[in-house]
């Protein structure tokens, strides 16, 4: 549930349309590409999480699998990569309610939601577990309503409505109107959709019994994309003319709308500010076990490994919470320019993520069969976990050929390269420290 609390944001609710809009009703070919990659790199991110349980999750794979400078980069890539989201998906969701509330300061409902979360992250895990799964339950509760909905509007079963065959689909310039090309660019609009969904092996290695516990979470990740990703735009680009797909509140309320449900505009935004701030959640907490698995190694300040008496890293949480305020303040202080080249950064950071999983599964699988440690298997090893490389190296090469795209590759590899440079640093500190 925490692994979908991330995963299913506003991304998914609004950002769907992007997509369609982007490569028409074959965009399902889009999600299901991006789709089998989450899969496959959910299954061997399982297979090490199960066989080595940590709440460092893949820096710490990288830092086994690949070298100390990899579990660096691949920790504070994740770490920043969190936390520049942090900022946009508080800032969405108090925007929304000051919408609502227009006698309430923007920044005051931004404050209070950071209060409440800082509140909840600090308490004991439990609590924090107990908070995202009822955030994520509404979530899919809301997804699992709008496919049955579909379903009855596409063989026509509601009141007013009539069966909507194959217009949609594959009228006004057919099922792939902007060929492979936009099947391309909308492989790219969907990719980033799926992340969030790794938080999961972060945090069953918290659980009371967490090899049962990620190797539970993997298997499931499978149907539930399949269900709720791909059966949600397969109902939407059915329902609708895919040129009007990023119109209006998004395509979800577009659907819901053809049912003639009243009231249906609110109740979707009431889903976008649940759906931003289980992300902000669940980021939160993320980000702090990411900083104090980080420090406790020696690859961040000391002063992070702090723990409370019920086990939460505090000074980690209370970093997170300050940069996500931060965030915050630069949405409403610098030109939306300057914002911009900060979030751009992100754009590639989960291709190189995904990457460093993959790597690390490569090298590391030999030795935990060797060991005896494996409870959950990656598929037909090692021909799966190499044709996942290559598919990430397919959408390096459709970004280094997309306008957009190409800057936030850059930006991503730039800041790759300074995180390089600052393991180095780290490592040189670290061997001329004095030993006492």
């Amino acid at each position: 549930m925490m692994g979908l609390g991330s995963a299913i944001g506003a991304g998914l609710f609004l950002g769907t349309g992007v997509g369609i809009a982007t490569a028409g009703p074959a965009v399902l070919l889009s999600y299901l590409l991006a789709g089998i990659v989450v899969v496959f790199v959910m299954r061997m991110l399982g297979e090490m999480g199960a066989a080595i349980p940590t709440s460092g999750s893949f820096a710490d794979y990288a830092r086994i699998g690949i070298g100390d400078w990899a579990g660096f980069v691949c920790g504070w890539l994740y770490w920043f990569m969190l936390i520049m989201v942090l900022g946009a998906e508080i800032t969405g969701a108090s925007s929304i309610v000051n919408g609502w509330l227009p006698s309430v300061p923007q920044w005051v409902v931004a404050l209070v939601f950071v209060v409440v979360f800082a509140a909840i992250n600090l308490a004991r895990v439990a609590n924090f577990g107990e908070f995202e799964f009822w955030f994520a339950a509404i979530k899919v509760a809301v997804i699992i309503a709008f496919l049955v909905i579909g379903v009855l509007l596409v063989f026509g079963l509601l009141p007013d409505t009539d069966p909507v065959g194959t217009s949609n689909l594959l009228g006004d310039g057919g099922f792939m109107p902007n060929g492979f090309a936009g099947v391309a660019a909308g492989l790219l609009v969907v990719a980033f959709a799926f992340g969030g969904i790794e938080i999961v092996t972060i945090a069953a290695a918290e659980s009371d019994d967490p090899k049962r516990a990620i190797a539970a979470a993997v298997r499931s990740v499978v149907w539930r994309i399949g269900v709720f990703y791909i059966g949600s735009v397969l109902l939407m680009v059915v329902l609708l003319p895919w040129a009007d797909a990023d119109q209006g509140s998004g395509p979800f309320v577009g659907v819901l709308d053809q049912a003639h449900i009243p009231g249906v505009s609110g109740f979707m935004e009431l889903v976008v500010v649940v759906a931003l701030l289980s992300a902000f959640n669940a980021n939160i907490y993320a980000t702090s076990r990411m900083a104090f698995s980080l420090s406790r190694r020696g690859d961040g300040a000391q002063f992070l490994t702090k723990l409370s008496n019920s086990g939460v890293p505090y000074a980690a949480v209370l970093l997170s919470v300050f940069f996500g305020f931060v965030s915050v303040l630069l949405n409403w202080w610098l030109p939306d320019q300057l914002l911009g080249l900060l979030l751009n950064a992100v754009g590639a950071a989960l291709l190189v993520i995904w990457t460093f999983i993959v790597v690390a599964h490569l090298r590391l699988r030999p030795r935990l069969e060797r060991e005896g440690a494996l409870t959950v298997r990656m598929w037909w090893f090692p021909y799966l976990s190499w044709l996942t490389l290559a598919m990430l190296g397919g959408f390096v090469v459709l970004m280094a050929f997309d306008t957009d795209a190409r800057q936030q590759l850059i930006a991503t590899f730039v800041l790759f390269l300074v995180l390089c440079v600052l393991s180095l640093l780290n490592a040189r500190r670290r061997r001329d420290a004095p030993v006492h």
